[in-house]
């Protein structure tokens, strides 16, 4: 096979790989740095310096789903259950507004309490906020995310966690993996911002599998890519598993940016967790997304998805005011704006 760092360099400017080129790069520790450096450069053509903070709000930790991974799987009896309200929803909206965030992401479990019309109600007054709005919560159907997008939401994320359709239906019991590409077929037609995203270092993933995973945000044309290292829940089927590497999981990320340069791809919570540097080592690595958790400090110590989650103990101002510092530590800048994807 060709070089892989020429391979590499090819990619940064063609953005196209094949699998076996994706497979041999994430299988080979030797060219690590020189990849993250060439996802840094196409990140700063295509996206630029600037850094969009995203307030996130996790407004319900109830969930029906039983995926094997999560913390907050409904079988999960240990987990302190909670939803908010639609004012306490919208209080924390208030105060993100005042944190001088631009978009929230409202996130939760699968939670059927809040109805079409609930929703629809916290949308359109988050929107009356001037906020742009990204919605985290779940497999709907194309009606209920038409009335979300008519009601003001830009960008919805549904992340595939894996394309292997047999490790799907493994890790996802009861779920379907047609209807989850479905979803997102659904929320490209609609016109959201569509987000997808996939669990690194899952029981009895392959590298050829994760390839597969790259290909497949390639295909969709995803808008914003979320991923992360795999971490074991207490009390989940996958409790004693061997986690995810935080090195794995900036090779898959940074092999995106290679392939989609002008998305928006989150240097995320769970890799910060595993290494207190691990958001600005991403941040260095191709991401250009951070979301800070604006949630009550008491709720978000129950959205136990993972253990050990980065910034529990900090309050919002606090977390605000300490990556903004990281942020320009490291020559970049908050971005003012909305942060949109703009297309090349």
């Amino acid at each position: 096979m060709t070089d892989l760092k020429e391979i590499i360099q090819n990619a940064a400017l063609s953005h196209n790989l094949e699998n076996s080129q994706i497979t041999a790069i994430l299988k080979d520790d030797s060219i690590n740095d020189f990849l993250f450096a060439c996802a840094d450069k196409v990140r700063e053509k295509y996206v630029g310096n600037e850094i969009h903070l995203r307030g996130l709000i996790e407004f319900s930790n109830i969930c029906k789903c039983s995926c094997k991974y999560c913390g907050i799987r409904k079988e999960n009896t240990s987990v302190e259950r909670y939803r908010l309200s639609e004012n306490e929803i919208i209080l924390l909206a208030q105060k993100a507004k005042q944190y001088g965030y631009k978009t929230i992401v409202l996130q939760s479990g699968e939670d059927s309490f809040y109805s079409t019309e609930k929703m629809i109600s916290i949308i359109k007054k988050i929107k009356s906020m001037d906020f742009a709005i990204t919605l985290s919560i779940g497999e709907k159907t194309y009606d209920e995310y038409k009335a979300y997008k008519d009601a003001g939401a830009d960008r919805y994320l549904l992340r595939i966690e894996t394309t292997d359709e047999n490790l799907y239906k493994n890790m996802h019991p009861n779920m379907s993996f047609e209807n989850r590409i479905n979803c997102l077929k659904n929320l490209k037609k609609l016109g959201f911002e569509t987000g997808t995203g996939c669990l690194v270092g899952l029981p009895g993933q392959s590298i050829e599998s994760l390839a597969n995973d790259i290909l497949f945000f390639k295909e969709l044309n995803a808008d914003m890519i979320g991923l992360g290292p795999f971490i074991p829940a207490p009390d989940t089927p996958l409790k004693n598993e061997t986690g995810g590497t935080l090195t794995l999981a900036l090779k898959v990320m940074a092999l995106t940016r290679l392939l989609l340069p002008d998305i928006n791809i989150p240097a995320t919570t769970a890799m910060e967790t595993l290494a207190p540097d691990g958001r600005i080592i991403a941040l260095k690595s191709g991401a250009n997304v951070v979301m800070p958790n604006v949630t009550d400090e008491n709720c978000k110590q129950k959205y136990t998805i993972y253990p050990g989650k980065a910034g529990l103990n900090n309050t919002p101002e606090e977390y605000k005011s300490c990556i903004t510092s990281k942020i320009e530590s490291i020559g970049r800048k908050i971005s003012n704006g909305y942060g949109f994807r703009n297309k090349f």
